[in-house]
């Protein structure tokens, strides 16, 4: 086998593996977002913050969040999804889920936790008025969400009795799968030394 056949079979042969890891795994998305009263637009100067982390699966068709926030200035009134901004990162949109608010989110608190499943094939987990605007049933509400969020037109806020319109905010921000790292990793490593031997 020549040198370059060798160096062709070291590069091919990791990255085939990892892009099947990937592919077996492409079901499943995760966000993260970190909620503070600059995201918010307005912006304001609440002390309060969050973070939450999200999965999206697109093959169960669910929706898991997980929050925690604290050192808000008023009591918390709703938390929801909004989308889809104009542009990823910025904007204003109308609310996506469930309204008045996530169903069992602290109310009346300053700070707390709260984690959920929505199950996006149920007109239950929406904004009515987003599944009218979004073709009218829920698979196409589905649609436009996931969308919106791997568009990065999406964001989470927590609503309070000081910040009627959202104290804090964050969009989803998207996190590379650890396939995808390792992938470009082994890539750029094989490279690399492909390199050196020339």
């Amino acid at each position: 086998m020549k040198a370059s056949q060798k160096i062709l079979t070291a590069l091919v042969t990791p990255m085939l593996l990892a892009s099947s890891l990937i592919s077996a795994q492409a079901n499943i998305f995760q966000y993260n977002v970190t909620l503070n009263g600059l995201n918010e637009s307005p912006a304001n100067a609440s002390p309060g913050s969050g973070l939450a982390t999200i999965f999206l699966d697109t093959t169960l068709n669910t929706l898991s969040l997980n929050m925690s926030f604290s050192g808000l200035t008023g009591l918390t009134s709703a938390a929801h999804i909004h989308g889809a901004t104009a542009v990823a990162g910025t904007g204003t949109a109308g609310v996506a889920t469930t309204t008045p608010t996530f169903t069992g989110f602290p109310l009346g608190v300053t700070s707390g936790s709260y984690s959920t499943v929505l199950d996006l094939t149920q007109l239950s987990s929406y904004n009515p008025a987003y599944v009218t605007a979004n073709g009218g049933t829920a698979l196409s509400s589905e649609a436009a969400l996931i969308a919106a969020i791997q568009a990065g037109k999406t964001y989470l806020n927590i609503h309070t009795s000081t910040f009627g319109g959202g104290e804090i905010r964050g969009f989803l921000t998207t996190v590379p799968e650890p396939t995808t790292l390792a992938l470009l990793g082994v890539g750029s490593l094989l490279l690399a030394r492909a390199a050196r031997r020339r």
